[in-house]
């Protein structure tokens, strides 16, 4: 019964030292949504075990009136509020998303070839969260 105690006393601890060090941890409720910056979208589930499945959908508008397109799928790791993706099948891409209530900043390293992305489309810019819950996730296009 004491080891039981203690092992308890133990986790309870270590769950509370790590969230000392960590203070903005983000919730499987707070992560889970759709996500948008002008016509660009991110849709984020939580997984659990600090991942999440992000799915990307970007749009560039020409001045020809056309659109270029960018897509990424995939799981993004999360440590606190910060998550890390790198898109499928990319090279040099890396999507950093950090999470504010009701919004995410996402930072884009590599161009919008690296990234598998058409002409322009670019992730990067501050997403207003527009849905809360389960997102349902697009097929690629």
């Amino acid at each position: 019964m004491k080891s039981l105690m203690l092992a308890g006393t133990l986790c309870l601890l270590t769950t509370a030292s790590g969230l000392a060090q960590n203070p903005k941890v983000v919730t499987a409720a707070q992560a889970n949504g759709v996500y948008r910056y002008y016509d660009n979208e991110f849709r984020i589930l939580a997984l659990g075990h600090n991942k999440l499945k992000v799915q990307f959908d970007g749009i560039y508008h020409t001045l020809a009136k056309s659109v270029n397109t960018g897509y990424a799928g995939g799981e993004a790791t999360i440590a606190g509020n910060v998550a890390t993706f790198v898109p499928e099948d990319t090279q040099g891409c890396k999507i950093t998303m950090t999470f504010i209530p009701r919004k995410i900043v996402v930072k884009q390293d590599g161009d919008d070839a690296t990234c598998g992305f058409g002409h322009n489309v670019y992730a990067a810019g501050t997403y207003r969260k527009i849905r809360s819950g389960k997102p349902k996730f697009q097929p690629p296009p």
